[in-house]
């Protein structure tokens, strides 16, 4: 199973033009096979020779799934579809969905069918008859009078770009999970590299806590001489005896710091099997980077060597790159 990033771009589009030759509609889809995943649609005929339908979704990280889809008036009544669809396949992230209509392109205004001239020109003839002064059809009124047509036609059939927009939605949402797995896979392979530092580091503190160990030792009997040494008998037997004991849980607390490495290691074999697991991971992660974060600000709170203090704030920094990593796993 593979690791989702939330974040990433998809783009689905179809195209229906009329076939110069049979002025017939004829159909064509692009896909845009950059660095963003995209997808092409394989669909039946546009309702509306020369329109092209759009479909772009954008994602970015988030908590939760936090969906907006901007729709032309054309697609309102496909909305609960489209907003099923996307709610099918992603679970978090912030999620915009957009779909345009383009119409009466270049092409299509420049070459009006021959229906429609001839249907123009039996309309001039016919009201020329009854008002001998009005003026001829010019280039510019027939392809105003074209795109109307178009645009007419175009709203005659919404239904039709329901259909359609759900087929090109599914196909660019298949192209926004391929590219999360890109992402996600990228995303776990740096999260395994900041894992085995932090190992290094972890096996860098082990053989220092003996050395603590020694430290607070030697603290401990010379403050025990002090107390037994003290001039003119000023400290009674009880009195030495609590100083002792207070010095002795003083050192028992400073120096347990293997508890803490322990935790860590433990943390660091969970998170690194949850990423080779993959799946819907994001949240666990997190959770998980606050632990390793609270055990690395404990170790460095019980140092007594600069050397664990500097492991400390090392593994401190590579726990809040993971942090900032984790934010955008799925």
């Amino acid at each position: 199973m593979s690791v989702y990033s939330m974040t990433g771009y998809a783009s689905a589009q179809h195209e229906a033009r009329k076939d110069p030759g049979t002025g017939t509609p004829s159909t064509s889809s692009s896909a845009d096979h950059s660095a963003f995943s995209s997808a092409s649609a394989a669909s039946p005929a546009s309702p509306a020779p020369g329109a092209r339908l759009g479909i772009e979704i954008r994602s970015v990280n988030g908590r939760f799934l936090d969906l907006t889809l901007r729709l032309p008036e054309e697609l309102r009544a496909a909305e609960p579809a489209l907003r099923e669809l996307v709610q099918g396949k992603l679970k978090r992230g912030k999620v915009e969905l957009r779909a345009f209509i383009e119409t009466g392109d270049g092409e299509a205004l420049g070459d009006p069918s021959p229906r429609l001239l001839q249907r123009l020109g039996t309309l001039q003839e016919s009201v020329r008859t009854w008002l001998p002064t009005a003026r001829e059809l010019s280039v510019a009124d027939v392809l105003r009078l074209a795109a109307q047509q178009h645009e007419s036609e175009r709203r005659a059939q919404p239904q039709d770009w329901g259909t359609l927009a759900q087929q090109l939605t599914s196909q660019a949402l298949e192209s926004l999970l391929q590219a999360r797995e890109r992402e996600g896979a990228r995303l776990a392979a740096m999260l395994l590299g900041h894992i085995a530092q932090l190992r290094q580091l972890t096996t860098q503190a082990g053989p220092l806590v003996p050395q603590l160990v020694e430290q607070q030792r030697q603290r401990f009997l010379e403050r025990w001489k002090e107390a037994m040494n003290l001039s003119e008998g000023s400290a009674t037997p009880e009195a030495a005896q609590d100083r002792a004991l207070t010095e002795a849980t003083a050192y028992a607390i400073r120096i347990d710091v293997a508890e803490e490495l322990t935790r860590l290691g433990a943390h660091l074999d969970e998170i690194e099997r949850l990423l080779k697991k993959g799946g819907e991971l994001g949240k666990r992660l997190d959770f998980l980077i606050q632990e390793l974060h609270r055990e690395a600000n404990t170790l460095g709170s019980k140092s007594a060597t600069l050397e664990l203090t500097r492991i400390s704030v090392d593994m401190k920094v590579l726990i809040e790159q993971m942090r900032e990593q984790v934010q955008n796993l799925e």
